[in-house]
């Protein structure tokens, strides 16, 4: 019983300077993995935030190339058919678009549905205004269509996208 005593006098004290010992490791290797995820994060965070940024300028610029008062300036010359302003306006935002399609990748799914929102109800309401005007009435008559029916809407499609990306980018930098 003796012999017992004494070697539990030695192993003991072993025991508990063997777990602290394998405690501290742990905790520090815990704190050293930590430590690297969060600097991998923190280089990724500084990688990618440009590019997303890049992604909200080039759906912005988009967005304003989007207006119908634009596409009509852009678009229209006098001699004009109305159903060729349509097509060109038509054409224009669906190549505009598809061109944009990859920076859905860079945002958010909600950011990216109002995209494609603003997108189709341009198209919509564009669509619309060319059903009432004769499509070999002059081209001025469906631009004047089109712009009357977008001011009297509460806010034009790609005017709810812009503000909808404005505060998204600007949730970017108060992370």
């Amino acid at each position: 019983m003796n012999d017992f005593l004494e070697i539990l006098k030695y192993t003991i004290p072993s025991l508990i300077v063997f777990a602290t010992a394998y405690y501290i490791i742990l905790r520090f290797m815990k704190n050293e993995e930590d430590k690297r995820r969060f600097e991998a994060h923190q280089g990724s965070r500084k990688l990618v935030t440009p590019i997303r940024l890049q992604a909200y300028e080039r759906i912005t610029l988009f967005l304003e190339r989007l207006s119908p008062e634009t596409q009509i300036r852009n678009l229209s010359h006098p001699t004009m058919k109305a159903h060729e302003l349509r097509n060109d306006m038509v054409n224009l935002i669906k190549a505009e678009f598809e061109h944009n399609l990859v920076q859905q990748v860079y945002m958010s799914v909600e950011a990216w549905q109002i995209v494609k929102s603003a997108q189709e109800n341009t198209i919509k309401l564009i669509n619309e205004c060319a059903k009432d005007i004769k499509p070999e009435a002059p081209a001025l008559e469906l631009g004047k269509e089109i712009i009357e029916r977008a001011f009297a809407m509460e806010q034009a499609p790609n005017q709810v996208a812009l503000d909808f990306i404005k505060k998204e980018v600007s949730r970017l930098f108060n992370y």
